[in-house]
């Protein structure tokens, strides 16, 4: 599995089904494993950061070189595993996680006011002035029961994330 002169197997399918939480069907995992061995020019069983920057979507997201982090290196399986938060079948845990990792740039598994402030100078760029990315965040940070001191954990985390929804809502950050 991994290069593109080999075929999935039965056994393959069904092993990376389970390894996404069954959140893609066998066909979407057949697709997948093409797109996957497109993008590994070179047959080596995982693609490269290079790589993934082919693909002009990737490499026009503002969080490029935070995702570059997590998928530099990534044989099928993981792959297939990354991609699944972006299932239409994952649920909000899911997806919070993911995001948890892209603001988690050490892998620590915590998150200070500096790695929000950095993913959020990332996402608004000019639009918002670093005192006002600061005052946002405190404010958020001070609602969800935390300071600029605090570390986040992947609970506290999606404690911040559904406050920060809610705020971006109210159009708060504006």
């Amino acid at each position: 599995m991994g290069t593109a002169s080999s075929m999935l197997t039965q056994y393959d399918l069904e092993e990376v089904q389970l390894h996404c939480h069954n959140l893609f069907s066998q066909q979407e995992i057949v697709s997948l494993y093409q797109r996957f061995c497109q993008l590994d020019r070179n047959a080596k069983g995982f693609i490269s950061a290079d790589e993934f920057l082919s693909v002009p979507e990737f490499a026009m997201n503002p969080l490029s070189q935070r995702l570059l982090k997590m998928v530099d290196g990534l044989n099928f399986k993981d792959f297939v595993a990354f991609l699944s938060a972006f299932s239409a079948k994952a649920n909000m845990e899911q997806k919070i996680a993911l995001i948890f990792k892209v603001y988690d740039s050490d892998g620590n598994g915590k998150i200070s006011f500096n790695d929000i402030l950095e993913v959020l100078q990332d996402l608004s760029g000019v639009f918002m002035s670093n005192e006002q990315r600061e005052k946002v965040l405190i404010q958020v940070l001070k609602e969800a029961g935390y300071t600029r001191e605090s570390y986040l954990m992947l609970d506290d985390f999606i404690k911040v994330f559904y406050i920060l929804f809610v705020f971006s809502s109210a159009n708060i950050i504006v």
